[in-house]
């Protein structure tokens, strides 16, 4: 309940602001510009805190007869206001080194000045600054109730800088984004809210008036003895103004305006007969001017240009994030839910678990079942149901997804009409501690009610895999009897080039009916071990992914045929000479990474393939590989790229866990007896590879959680995050 308020509020105030904040980016991040185009001017004065007020005075006093002002500019420019010998008042830039001038003091761009009209009221003078003033307050908000929704979905504040696992593009960069620039934007919304504020007078007045009684007397006789001056002690880069006396009465003072403080200096003794310091109220005014415009730091005028392009994107992708949600809700249904068979209730956060959800309706419709699709929120009692489906994901640490909050309380008050079978699919992140948690606890219900039998086990996909949806289709047609028939979702889609590839070389089947295949790209083609490639049989619409092996320039492909696979018994029936066409997809989260000091290779079956290229990859740094087979013959195939590397790569080292002999082993055995070395790899910062089956993956995370925990005091995830856990499992 907590995070649908932060998640409506941060919605509803993004609404009503939407437009001005806008405006407001645009025109802002024109106005960043401005100082960044400063910076390059030839007025510009470097080292500003190497130079005193004492010797600026002295060289201007050289160059012109009288001097008025002094004043040192955001951009660090010095400015002076003087007369010339001519008796002409010119305000013009020097050099406070030489006193010479460096030209006149220009009007400010037009285009600058336009700009910041718009930015400070929308050309509505002060209703517009009202309004943009609203916004901004509006902008603190949004960017406060943005950081508790950031740590819901990340699982807590202790994980806000872990990984981001969301793969839609606009709600990814949303959460990384957000937290990239937190600190900026709210720097932004609190500058300008309180410049708001003091232009229509709303904060206290601070007051500097001098106590001239209290001016001692003994400092307005101008033969007193000179002494050391205040000048001679302050440099330019604390300087704002300094205005000089406007005769040469001893009553009349230099007055000096700083940064924290502005005095009156006795223009003959150099003293500084009264010092007021800033209260809070003026120190906070000169703050947030500076941090507002970015004036005299080019870096913090970047940020501010990059924080306000950002806050244009948080606009959009927000857009398209609540359109994805509003649209997830229009669900049409050719039945009503008292008419249909087949109740199908999705909770999703994103909208992505909806696609499934969509994808399963339709085929459900063509195999001319009754069907009525709703929201988890949306559960009631069901006239005619005879089975319920269920497809939630998981949101931020263990919690229900927008539209799935009020499941568990309407479940435990609703009573069913009749019994109904039921099936749960969860979607969810191995990368998350609560992987599919509330998916699991969905299923729990529905176990613990008298009025509900399950139909097909409760599956868990990870990481929206296609792969393993359509396994559960095959699943759930096992189990129903039905011949379901899905296509890709079109956000699965994509369309890979296809090249020609001649077979070089294939080996017999092993033990295991498993084949080494080589191949050659019949034009320059690029590719790395890990990558991935996608052959089709000829007279086939589906294709088979391998994971590749790069050596010498050739493909290799670990093959395992299967007596009724059409993939496989096409390759392991090629010949060389053969051409097959097939298309590259880059894999770049799984190439070796060669800046671990240390790499655990961790594998089954055919899952070895890419470790055979990567193996040319080594230099001098521990590897060890931990293989899963049958036998010791099922590693024959291979044992010859680890012995002929072995020379080249002496801290080379593999171990194989065999599950048909005697004494048989799983690789997480292995793994469990070498938990003091794993862990003591992953806190050095080396890396874990692992390829294979799904079922292998699912074990082997499980025994690295358990070390890492236990040895660690950490949660697996931490490690993820940090680019030391690389899957690529089927």
């Amino acid at each position: 309940m907590i995070s649908s308020l932060w998640r409506y509020s941060h919605f509803l105030l993004a609404l009503v602001s939407a437009i001005f904040i806008f405006v407001a980016s645009i025109t802002g991040s024109l106005l960043a510009l401005e100082p960044i185009s400063e910076a390059s001017k030839s007025y510009v004065i470097p080292d500003l805190d190497a130079i005193y007020i004492s010797d600026t005075i002295e060289n201007l006093e050289h160059k012109f007869p009288e001097v008025l002002e002094i004043e040192v500019l955001a951009n660090n420019s010095v400015k002076a206001s003087v007369f010339t010998i001519d008796g002409i008042s010119e305000n013009i830039y020097i050099n406070p080194r030489t006193g010479d001038n460096l030209g006149d003091v220009p009007s400010r761009s037009i285009f600058f000045s336009f700009i910041t009209n718009l930015h400070r009221s929308l050309f509505l003078k002060s209703i517009g600054r009202i309004f943009v003033g609203v916004a901004s307050l509006l902008l603190c908000f949004i960017a406060v109730t943005g950081v508790f929704l950031i740590a819901k979905r990340q699982g807590g504040f202790n994980k806000w800088y872990t990984k981001v696992q969301e793969t839609n593009f606009a709600q990814r960069y949303h959460v990384i984004l957000g937290r990239l620039f937190l600190a900026p934007i709210l720097i932004i919304a609190t500058t300008g809210v309180y410049l708001c504020a003091e232009n229509f007078s709303l904060l206290p007045q601070p007051t500097l008036d001098t106590n001239w009684m209290a001016i001692s007397s003994d400092v307005t006789d101008k033969h007193i003895v000179l002494s050391p001056s205040v000048f001679e002690s302050i440099t330019l880069q604390e300087l704002r103004k300094l205005t000089f006396p406007f005769s040469d009465d001893s009553n009349d003072y230099f007055e000096l305006a700083l940064n924290d403080r502005e005095l009156l200096v006795h223009q003959y003794s150099g003293k500084a007969v009264s010092v007021l310091p800033y209260p809070f109220v003026q120190l906070a005014s000169l703050w947030s001017a500076k941090l507002h415009t970015g004036q005299g730091n080019i870096l913090w005028s970047v940020i501010l240009l990059l924080a306000s392009l950002s806050l244009l994107f948080f606009i959009c992708s927000g857009f398209v994030m609540s359109f994805r949600r509003r649209s997830t809700k229009e669900i049409v249904s050719d039945f009503t839910k008292d008419e249909a068979e087949y109740i199908l209730l999705v909770g999703s956060e994103t909208g992505n678990t909806f696609v499934f959800a969509k994808t399963f309706f339709k085929a459900l419709k063509n195999e001319g079942k009754k069907v009525y699709m709703a929201t988890l929120d949306q559960y009631t009692s069901y006239e005619n149901a005879t089975c319920l489906i269920v497809f939630t994901s998981t949101y931020g640490d263990g919690d229900p997804p927008s539209n799935a909050h009020k499941f568990e309380t309407l479940f435990n008050t609703i009573t069913p009409k009749k019994n109904i079978k039921f099936s749960v699919l969860c979607f969810g992140s191995l990368l998350y501690p609560k992987y599919c948690y509330f998916g699991l606890k969905v299923d729990g219900l529905l176990h613990s009610s008298p009025y509900f039998t399950p139909i097909v086990p409760i599956v868990k996909i990870d990481d929206q895999s296609q792969s393993e949806f359509t396994q559960w289709i095959l699943l759930w047609n096992k189990y129903t009897g039905m011949n379901l028939n899905i296509l890709k979702s079109k956000k699965n889609k994509k369309i890979i080039p296809k090249d020609s590839f001649e077979v070089i070389q294939i080996t017999p089947l092993n033990i295991d009916n498993t084949a080494l295949l080589y191949l050659r790209p019949k034009r320059k083609t690029v590719f790395h071990s890990g990558d991935l490639i996608k052959i089709t049989p000829p007279g086939n619409t589906h294709g088979r992914y391998y994971s590749i092996a790069k050596i010498n320039n050739e493909i290799l492909l670990s093959v395992k045929w299967h007596p009724k696979g059409v993939c496989s018994t096409y390759l392991c029936t090629l010949k060389p000479g053969d051409i097959l066409s097939g298309a590259i997809e880059k894999n770049p989260n799984f190439y070796f990474p060669k800046n671990a000091p240390s790499v655990l290779l961790v594998a089954n079956g055919t899952g070895i393939a890419p470790y055979l290229g990567m193996l040319q990859e080594i230099k001098n740094k521990p590897v060890q590989l931990i293989w899963g087979g049958r036998v010791e013959a099922s590693f024959d195939c291979y044992r010859t790229f680890f012995d002929s590397t072995s020379s080249k790569a002496p801290m080379l080292k593999y171990e194989l866990a065999l599950s048909q002999i005697k004494d048989r082993q799983y690789v997480q055995d292995i793994l469990l007896t070498k938990q003091i070395e794993i862990a003591q790899q992953l806190k050095q910062g080396g890396c874990i590879m692992l390829c294979g089956s799904l079922a292998m993956q699912y074990s082997v995370l499980d025994t690295l959680q358990q070390i890492t925990t236990s040895q660690l005091n950490e949660q697996l995830s931490v490690f993820q995050d940090k680019g030391q856990l690389l899957l690529d499992c089927y």
